[in-house]
């Protein structure tokens, strides 16, 4: 499969994402949008994944590719295309499909559980994920919540059409992505009841492997998922 992948910042890469499609067969471009690269056609990708971002979907005025990003996503996902957002990116697939993107109550930094509540696709019961966000998102019309945390919750959604999956947490993360996170966005991290500090974050190393486990299954089933729904959605246009 030819995936597409938007990063937004130089250090928020797409991490375990890169073992995940090695591991799997997939060709995979990076398009980073960062440095002034043009978004791809969806002709140029068979699935298109969106990565996070300090930047909020708000901010058009700023970055000039807000907005034509989302058209992007609008476009994919009519040509029957799956979309994976994470983090900025399942913000600007919930906005791009018409709902409501806000401050979270609290800034939700760290590695806390995540429970799954809805089993429209497989993940575990409960499992620690990292999170570095302060939005949140309602959920898109028709759209399946999957999992929730304390402090946020809508973490994982699926649309209704099965073409969209959103991550408002960071499955992929890895020892290098968080370094590199609290070095880039070390003011980010201010004291609060959600919030770890730099120190306990690059200590942790136990979460990576169930982490990583549950987004590689999730991924999976969601692509397959998505491939007989677009299947299906094919044979009704006709």
């Amino acid at each position: 499969m030819r995936i597409a992948i938007l990063q937004h910042v130089p250090h928020e890469g797409p991490a375990a994402l890169d073992e995940w499609t090695r591991a799997r067969g997939h060709e995979k471009t990076d398009y980073p949008l960062y440095q002034g690269q043009a978004l791809p056609a969806p002709a140029a990708f068979e699935c298109l994944v969106v990565l996070g971002g300090g930047m909020s979907v708000h901010d058009t005025g700023i970055h000039a590719w807000i907005e034509p990003e989302r058209v992007l996503i609008r476009a994919a996902m009519a040509e029957r295309i799956p979309v994976i957002g994470i983090c900025l990116g399942a913000q600007q697939l919930a906005h791009a499909l018409g709902a409501r993107v806000v401050p979270n109550p609290v800034r939700e930094v760290g590695f806390w559980p995540i429970r799954r509540v809805g089993d429209a696709l497989p993940l575990p019961a409960e499992t620690t994920a990292l999170h570095w966000h302060g939005d949140t998102f309602d959920l898109p019309e028709d759209a399946y919540r999957l999992a929730a945390s304390d402090a946020c919750r809508n973490q994982i959604f699926v649309t209704g059409d099965g073409l969209g999956l959103g991550l408002q947490c960071h499955l992929e993360a890895t020892p290098q992505w968080i370094d590199a996170c609290c070095t880039h966005d070390a003011d980010y991290l201010i004291p609060g009841p959600w919030m770890q500090d730099a120190a306990r974050l690059r200590a942790e190393r136990a979460a990576y492997p169930t982490m990583h486990a549950a987004l590689f299954d999730l991924l999976d089933a969601f692509l397959d998922c998505a491939r007989r729904a677009g299947e299906v959605l094919r044979r009704d246009d006709d």
